[in-house]
């Protein structure tokens, strides 16, 4: 039995290590692009691909109530090698563009099995300061799907996605060999189909969850379009040197500190309050997009993006926290699945519209559409949540 000091540490590694499986693919993109063939257009679909089976995955997981019922650290380790083998398949030079968006399609499907899994086991270990505890998960959520656009500036686009396979492994390991079932943890005995509509009757988790699905129609596709404002900018500034990868690391990367920055204050401020401000911050910056996309100042430019980076992302772990201590206990991982697996469909339209709009506009007033998400969230919060 691990000492209980490293059990949060080793869940965060090892969701760091999963989750960077999810964007490894729009990361290489452009590599995908010259290697089969595919249109630029592509990014939407490959990028829903993911999304689309991770909604998939997060539905079948939380009407089985699998990480309820079966142990969630064995979950994580089965769903983490699946899904680092389809996400090797992509270096298989005979792919297509339809079987690349059915190998995306399958690791967003045993993503289902690391990201809300991964948070369930942290909520099983600890039940006090669990906002400061998702928030470190989260955090490593964010690096770690922020990560290989950093490997796609010092590696080849095949390591890039080699080096992601074996992290997610790695990490399934680590959680299998090294965190036991939590104290906290309540198994499931059966299948509960009504627990679905019990969940939502209840005010403050219905609160907490339209709060959380609002941040959801910004935040994954914000991080999606990253490169392509950067790569925009750089295209309408003849002086920029902007280092692509290297930035989309970094205004991803950021968020991470968010996540671990909202957890703490949390502690003295509650997790309310502070998910309210971050989602009313992420909204201004969304509103302000037009203007501050289309700056002449790169330093200003980058200053803004690192800003909406930090602030879209700080409310995350704190929406988790709110559906999970309102949820029904012996369906704690099932709650957190359902709404988890709602938001990731939310993502699939705000991607799907941003992608449209940019084939028909070119314009940085596109992104303030981002702003529906957060104004609907934080109507959301107006009603009472613990």
């Amino acid at each position: 039995m691990p000492n209980a000091k490293i059990i949060l540490p080793i869940i965060v590694i090892s969701q760091f290590c999963g989750t960077s499986l999810w964007f490894a693919g729009n990361s290489v993109m452009s590599d995908l692009v010259v290697n089969f063939g595919f249109e630029t257009s592509s990014l939407g679909a490959l990028t829903s691909a993911v999304q689309l089976g991770f909604i998939v995955g997060t539905l079948l997981f939380a009407l089985l109530a699998i990480s309820d019922r079966i142990s969630p650290s064995r979950v994580f380790l089965v769903c983490a090698v699946l899904g680092a083998l389809f996400n090797l398949g992509i270096i298989w030079e005979g792919n297509s563009l339809p079987t690349v968006l059915t190998l995306r399609f399958f690791t967003g499907f045993f993503l289902a099995g690391i990201y809300p899994v991964g948070m369930k086991i942290a909520a099983d270990h600890f039940e006090k300061g669990l906002g400061k505890s998702l928030g470190l998960l989260v955090g490593a959520l964010v690096i770690g799907t922020a990560f290989p656009h950093l490997l796609k500036g010092l590696a080849p686009w095949k390591s890039v996605l080699v080096s992601t396979s074996g992290l997610a492994i790695l990490g399934g390991i680590l959680i299998a060999v090294l965190v036991p079932d939590g104290p906290f943890r309540k198994p499931g005995q059966k299948i509960s189909l009504a627990g679905f509509q019990r969940f939502f009757q209840n005010s403050d988790f219905r609160s907490a969850a339209f709060g959380y699905f609002g941040h959801m129609w910004e935040l994954y596709a914000l991080w999606a379009f990253v490169p392509i404002i950067l790569a925009t900018y750089k295209a309408n500034h003849a002086s920029s040197t902007l280092n692509i990868p290297l930035f989309s690391f970094l205004i991803i990367a950021i968020g991470g500190i968010g996540c671990v920055l909202g957890g703490y204050l949390s502690q003295n401020f509650g997790a309310k309050k502070i998910a309210t401000l971050s989602l009313l911050l992420s909204c201004i910056c969304c509103l302000l997009s037009p203007f501050m996309l289309g700056i002449n100042s790169e330093i200003v430019f980058i200053s803004f993006l690192l800003f909406w980076g930090l602030v879209v992302t700080a409310d995350s772990p704190l929406f988790s926290a709110l559906v999970a201590q309102n949820a029904i206990p012996e369906l704690k991982g099932t709650a957190l699945t359902i709404v988890t697996c709602i938001g990731f469909a939310i993502t699939i339209f705000s991607i799907q519209l941003l992608n449209e709009m940019k084939s028909l506009i070119d314009s940085n007033s596109i992104y303030v559409v981002l702003a529906i998400g957060p104004v609907l969230g934080l109507v959301a919060l107006r009603e009472r949540v613990n």
